[in-house]
């Protein structure tokens, strides 16, 4: 092999190995489940005759998504770098929902609509708001779902209600935030079950 060929092959690797070195490096992500709060104690089991199947809320493209929102000023809308939900957060907050309810045991039975079983009631909704938000350059977590209790036999809408939840995070950092999204989830779900519970009581 002539010198001429050694040093094109030479120059051939260093320039392949200056490539490499310039390519951007992986982005670590952490993945963050919705935490739990303080377990709410059971109500009373069937104090509720009617089923209940739990939909997952409709949302934007941009909420219905594993990014983690946040608004840090006025209308400007981004997400956490490097953190991620374990699942879209409509499906996270349907689960949720399910959980609380079940846990609650105030209703018969309690089903989502992945399982595509027959009940007397659905609780849906849209999801307007799932984010952090700076105020006063603080964060906290707002929830908002325009929620909608529907008769399953007719498809008839039997009561709506928007529901609002802010909660402040300690400082931050993305797991306090994400534990202001736990408590915020978890004061919703109370919340929605209390109403939903009141409107099946007035139904015959």
């Amino acid at each position: 092999m002539t010198s001429a060929l050694l040093r094109s092959l030479g120059l051939a690797s260093a320039t392949l190995l200056t490539s490499c070195s310039l390519l951007p490096q992986a982005e670590t992500v952490q993945t963050y489940l919705l935490p739990h709060g303080a377990a709410q104690a059971p109500a009373n089991r069937g104090a509720v005759p009617q089923s209940l199947s739990i939909s997952r809320p409709q949302a934007s493209l941009l909420l219905d998504s594993t990014r983690i929102a946040v608004v840090p000023q006025g209308s400007e809308i981004s997400t956490y770098k490097g953190a991620r939900w374990s699942n879209q957060t409509t499906a996270l907050l349907r689960d949720r929902l399910l959980e609380s309810f079940q846990n609650d045991g105030r209703f018969a039975a309690v089903s989502s609509d992945e399982q595509h079983v027959q009940a007397d009631l659905s609780l849906v909704g849209n999801l307007m708001a799932f984010q952090s938000e700076y105020v006063n350059g603080k964060p906290q977590v707002v929830i908002r779902l325009d929620a909608r209790l529907v008769r399953d036999a007719t498809q008839r809408i039997i009561a709506s209600r928007s529901f609002v939840i802010r909660q402040a995070s300690q400082d931050a950092a993305v797991p306090a935030v994400v534990n202001a999204f736990g408590q915020a989830s978890d004061q919703l779900a109370q919340q929605l079950i209390e109403w939903t519970a009141a409107q099946a009581k007035t139904l015959k």
